[in-house]
């Protein structure tokens, strides 16, 4: 690849992942007219539904062999969708083969990969937060929770597949929150524990592209965690979201971008670190301003889904140019004027347990206006799509209205079936008439 190579060039694309993130990135990018062939590694039970889209799932998934099979297809542009890999250093490990990639190195992927690193990087750059203590004793953390006296928010330090996270009303939950920490629930993302100061306010998500120097803004997306109408129940992955969250208008973008984006990249430029690839913001908007509860370093599950619709055809050449750190050849990015509305379809038992195996059945296809974005499904010997993790798929659908986005997703969620299917009836009610 030579520097000064033009975005009509891509033409052949790798996404590592196989959640309804890759999913929706791979129907989004198969809009670019000069991209010929999306491979999905190791992809999931939709991947080809979609136009251009195939599945590669390699002898083995190792490192060495999805770089050969990158170099045997002549992959001009890598995605690495999920945490865990870019937190291992693939993309380092891409790069140094001589592969253009979208997604940090090991060294910026810190900054969701440890709580601590990513706390530690907002004090810096003055980037508002909430107050923090970081532990790894389970005795130094409840002598913590003792001397505040008061309900603290339990983190895990490291990656728990957006889990690791216990908002808590009382002292007492946090004082379990630690235990169950500290015995070995989160593995070793939980050897070192973050305690929070608890914030309340709404949420809001805010995402980034960068090429390591300059970054381009996408609309405000929000998130439901809880698995339970009403935001009741455990922390999950994500139950739904929609875009653009009307809780931030432009200006306040503007703002939250000055306050945020801008100070988080200039602080990895300060640690010699080039961030090539999302920057993903979770803010609570607090009665005394906007503060990051966390970051990402790739786009969030599922508020891609929301977003990706609104995406204009120049997408793929926007990441393209951001992987060669070319942001400024970039075409300008376009968003459709629309709302978009995202549903989870999850698993009997998720997030702790969630059943698989379960055959699906569907009436509904995807088209203009509505998605159907596979995550947790395989297809068995016999063509059938089965469940194989605990969100399932999700459902997407545009309107004029919020109200209109709703309900074509929520009439066409009764097109999908299979055993023990959950889903929340009050995704987007801050937005809907309901």
């Amino acid at each position: 690849m030579t520097k000064n190579q033009q975005p009509e060039e891509l033409k052949r694309v790798l996404i590592v992942g196989s959640g309804g993130r890759e999913n929706s990135i791979a129907w989004a990018l198969s809009k670019n007219q000069s991209i010929e062939q999306i491979y999905v590694c190791p992809g999931n039970g939709g991947t080809s539904n979609f136009q251009k889209c195939i599945c590669l799932k390699p002898k083995s998934e190792d490192e060495e062999t999805i770089i050969c099979e990158c170099h045997r297809l002549e992959i001009n542009l890598v995605i690495i969708g999920p945490e865990v890999p870019l937190a291992q250093g693939l993309a380092n490990k891409m790069r140094d083969e001589g592969l253009i990639v979208f997604g940090p190195g090991k060294d910026g992927a810190q900054l969701e990969a440890s709580k601590e690193w990513s706390k530690a990087l907002m004090i810096e750059n003055n980037i508002p937060t909430s107050k923090y203590w970081s532990t790894s004793s389970k005795e130094e953390a409840l002598e913590i929770l003792k001397r505040f006296n008061q309900p603290l928010v339990v983190k895990a330090d490291g990656l728990a597949a957006g889990k690791g996270v216990t908002v808590c009303e009382t002292i007492e939950q946090s004082q379990e929150a630690i235990k169950e920490i500290f015995s070995g629930k989160f593995g070793t993302a939980g050897n070192k524990v973050i305690l929070e100061e608890k914030i309340e306010g709404p949420e809001v998500s805010i995402f980034a592209l960068c090429d390591g120097e300059k970054l381009i803004v996408l609309p405000p997306a929000q998130d439901h965690k809880r698995l339970l109408d009403g935001d009741k129940g455990p922390n999950t992955g994500g139950m739904g979201a929609y875009a653009p969250a009307l809780l931030v208008n432009e200006q306040e973008l503007k703002d939250l971008t000055d306050l945020v984006l801008i100070p988080t990249l200039k602080g990895l430029k300060k640690k010699n670190i080039k961030y090539i690839g999302v920057i993903y913001a979770g803010l609570m908007l607090t009665s005394s301003g906007p503060k990051v509860i966390e970051f990402n370093c790739r786009f969030g599950d599922p508020e891609c889904q929301a977003l990706m619709p609104l995406m204009g055809e120049e997408f793929a050449s926007v990441l393209f140019a951001c992987a060669r750190g070319e942001i400024e050849n970039a075409p300008k990015l376009s968003f459709k004027s629309e709302c978009s509305a995202c549903i989870v379809a999850a698993s009997k038992g998720y997030p702790e347990n969630p059943q698989k195996g379960e055959k699906l059945s569907f009436s509904v296809e995807s088209n203009s206006s509505l998605q159907v974005f596979h995550a947790g499904t395989t297809v068995d010997e016999f063509n059938n799509t089965i469940t194989s993790g605990g969100r399932v798929l999700s459902i997407v659908a545009q309107g004029e209205t919020f109200d209109k986005a709703f309900e074509l997703a929520y009439s066409n969620l009764k097109g999908i079936k299979f055993d023990g299917m959950h889903f929340r009836k009050d995704i987007g009610y801050q937005v809907r008439n309901i």
